[in-house]
């Protein structure tokens, strides 16, 4: 049998007065409470319960047993209704994993709002390029910037994600502007090193007509800031999301090239292990991140109106 509900049995019985009143309660016969009890008394190897016909009570170590499990179900029944209540409103810790580019100039200013929106809500955020098991490191969400594949993890899109080619005016002055894909070859490309595979970029035509190009460079790196500074210092060419390269497109620092071509389309994701029985608070934060980048995502506010800046000499690639 339960031992919860034989002491369950046991504890309303001595409350209620009888087994009776303790089966009604209970939801049991009046048999099975009587035997929850006698299998208690018989695992214990001593009377808790003095009976007779015409009323009960309790011996003494009966009564020092009741008061032991008086509190336990008095306890259990606590713990219950702070899971339910943990249920019912965003609340307690959540720990939330990120890419460090994306997190750093997007993700930290949407938890402001988020904690703003839900006090009772404390966040551990984690940033890394690498790729977390979420259940094995305790994560309860995470943001990725990827075309996922087949997971056992929930995944939601956040926003879309458009990877651009770019490089520094100075770059292309000294190198060439290139204008197909197999030019890049001949170029000083930028790889970052968790790209699966990094040494192939494919560019799509607007006949939808994909070219891959196998590149190679003086740099290599696992974070999208280290390579787009190393390109804003004229290095080389580099492939990175908007969110990343959009202010150095804006003031000119950079410049998209090959815009006849765009590359494969990727988004930005919040997994999360679990569909079922799923926490107010991913799911809050969850729908909040859905919410906050509907649209036209920030980092792309204004993009469409920067003019292709083209230097003056190297017009094309050598």
């Amino acid at each position: 049998m339960d031992r919860i509900t034989t002491i369950a049995a046991f504890v309303r019985t001595v409350e209620l007065g009888s087994q009776a009143a303790a089966s009604e309660d209970l939801g049991l016969s009046r048999a099975m409470i009587g035997r929850h009890i006698q299998q208690l008394e018989d695992r214990l190897g001593v009377r808790l319960l003095n009976r007779t016909t015409r009323k009960q009570s309790l011996t003494e170590a009966g009564l020092s047993f009741f008061e032991k499990c008086a509190s336990i179900l008095e306890q259990l029944s606590e713990a219950e209704r702070v899971a339910s209540e943990l249920q019912a409103e965003p609340r307690g810790t959540l720990r939330v994993n990120g890419p460090m580019s994306f997190g750093n100039t997007q993700l930290a200013s949407a938890l402001a709002a988020y904690c703003e929106k839900h006090p009772r809500v404390r966040i551990e955020l984690v940033l890394n390029d690498r790729q977390v098991d979420l259940v094995e490191e305790g994560y309860d969400v995470a943001v990725r910037i990827a075309r996922l594949t087949d997971s056992s993890l929930i995944a939601r899109r956040i926003a879309p994600v458009r990877l651009a080619l770019c490089a520094a005016p100075a770059y292309l002055r000294r190198h060439g502007i290139p204008k197909v894909p197999a030019d890049l070859a001949r170029h000083n490309c930028l790889l970052y090193s968790y790209a699966a595979p990094p040494l192939d970029w494919t560019l799509i035509d607007r006949a939808g007509v994909e070219t891959t190009v196998r590149v190679g460079g003086t740099l290599s790196a696992n974070n999208g800031d280290a390579l787009v500074a190393a390109a804003v210092g004229g290095l080389g060419i580099v492939r990175q999301p908007t969110f990343i390269i959009g202010d150095a497109l804006r003031d000119g620092r950079l410049v998209e090239i090959l815009t006849e071509y765009s590359l494969a389309p990727t988004s930005a994701y919040a997994v999360y292990p679990h569909a079922r029985n799923l926490s107010p608070k991913v799911r809050s934060f969850v729908d909040f991140l859905v919410e906050h980048f509907r649209g036209t995502p920030p980092w792309d506010i204004g993009l469409d109106s920067v003019v292709e800046r083209q230097p003056d000499t190297g017009s094309a690639s050598r």
